[in-house]
């Protein structure tokens, strides 16, 4: 019942823009004129409220402060189709890339520090991933890739990079997926899959062990996860709608972000406008791949089609 409730209100929710949840800062980032972009896949926010994003055109992985300035790029990164980025407990960085088939994890002045999967080789065994999305770090090191448009398993690694276990196979069922393509972390070391083109988020033990899945919610493109564990989801409404691929909600016919409990429960709903590609106006965001918030409750969207990054200011 409480799945048809979110389902029936949601949509028309999202037909207009709360004027009092967030507010577009068209004059951030201040990004100097030779620097591109391609299609932003990934956005984290370290300790500092510094944010960090994966775009698909060098340079590849670029950092801004919270004024907006760029603090940094890495020019010289191995990249061939980027996706999500995360941080683990220790600052480090870790990048997810589909067309690399890798997960790797780097030092913050970016030193290479480990690399999961055969750089350019897919496959679907220990030492292999096929089109890897997103990865969650346990305090304990321990690390869990959600892997992803090939395979549709969530793979376990100890912090030394040994495989562990895999879960998951193609299919609509508990602890199945079609298209696990984001994965976070609570504090209790509960994991959130969003298991894109079934329209659901999964939750799961680290053991593999099924907890629950919140239905009819969205079709969720990335997550991330704020020091209360309240999580972000961002994406489109539920849909029926399949591409050529089978892809659920491509393209999305709106745009939405989602503060979650870790109960499920629908904390906060904002839906900006769908940008039209090629003429997207500030506030408005085309195919929403990645959201993650600051210490303030800002909010950083990295776009596909709109090819930008945009903050959203709290406004209440």
């Amino acid at each position: 019942m409480r799945c048809r409730i979110t389902l029936l209100f949601l949509l028309p929710f999202c037909s207009r823009q709360d004027p009092h949840g967030y507010k577009v800062d068209p004059s951030w980032p201040k990004k100097p004129a030779d620097v591109t972009w391609g299609d932003v896949s990934g956005v984290a926010v370290d300790a500092q409220d510094n944010v960090w994003m994966f775009t698909r055109h060098a340079p590849n992985l670029q950092v801004y402060s919270p004024d907006g300035e760029l603090i940094k790029t890495w020019p010289d990164l191995e990249h061939k189709s980027a996706h999500h980025l995360k941080f683990d407990g220790a600052g480090n960085v870790w990048l997810a890339d589909v067309g690399l088939h890798t997960v790797r994890k780097y030092s913050p002045d970016g030193k290479l520090l480990l690399t999961l999967g055969t750089p350019g080789v897919d496959g679907v065994d220990e030492t292999h991933f096929n089109k890897p999305t997103d990865m969650a770090i346990a305090p304990s090191g321990d690390i869990f890739v959600s892997d992803g448009y090939g395979n549709n398993r969530i793979v376990h690694f100890d912090k030394a990079g040994k495989f562990v276990k895999a879960w998951g196979k193609l299919g609509a069922g508990p602890g199945e997926f079609n298209l696990p393509h984001a994965i976070c972390m609570d504090s209790k070391g509960r994991l959130y899959v969003a298991d894109r083109s079934n329209a659901r988020i999964q939750v799961f033990e680290q053991s593999g062990a099924f907890v629950e899945q919140w239905r009819s919610l969205l079709v969720p493109w990335g997550l991330s996860i704020t020091p209360k564990d309240e999580i972000w989801a961002c994406g489109s409404s539920p849909t029926l709608q399949h591409n050529g691929q089978g892809m659920t909600g491509i393209p999305p016919h709106d745009q939405v972000f989602m503060r979650l409990s870790t109960a499920g429960k629908l904390l906060e709903l904002w839906c900006p406008k769908l940008g039209l590609e090629g003429q997207e106006k500030p506030g408005e965001t085309d195919w929403v791949h990645a959201v993650a918030a600051d210490s303030k409750g800002n909010l950083y969207a990295g776009d596909i089609k709109g090819k930008r990054l945009q903050k959203f200011v709290r406004m209440n």
